[in-house]
């Protein structure tokens, strides 16, 4: 998936690493418990092919899995922090880093 910002910025996912970054209770976990994504699961092909994609208002996307999964909204504000480019990821090292 790739989302082009209005800042001009442009990001691009891969489909296995936004499923890791599934923000939904079952995959992230809730009041305390752990999500099945730390379970460290290993990824079938289904769980990380995008067979729909819907936007939710203007401030997200909700992508249905090849799994059936769709409860995962996406908002654009954590898809911007999580960008994988090479300038997103050196900044968020040095931001952790000092």
């Amino acid at each position: 998936m790739t989302v082009e910002w209005a800042d001009g910025h442009r990001s691009q996912y891969t489909s296995v690493a936004l499923r890791w970054l599934c923000p939904c209770a079952f995959c992230r976990g809730e009041a305390g418990s752990p999500g099945w994504l730390d379970s460290m699961p290993e990824l079938s092909p289904e769980q990380t092919q995008i067979v729909n994609l819907t936007l939710v208002g203007q401030y997200a996307v909700a992508p249905v899995w090849g799994d059936g999964h769709d409860t995962g909204y996406y908002t654009f504000e954590s898809l911007r922090a999580n960008c994988p480019c090479p300038a997103c990821t050196a900044s968020r090292a040095g931001a952790a880093g000092g």
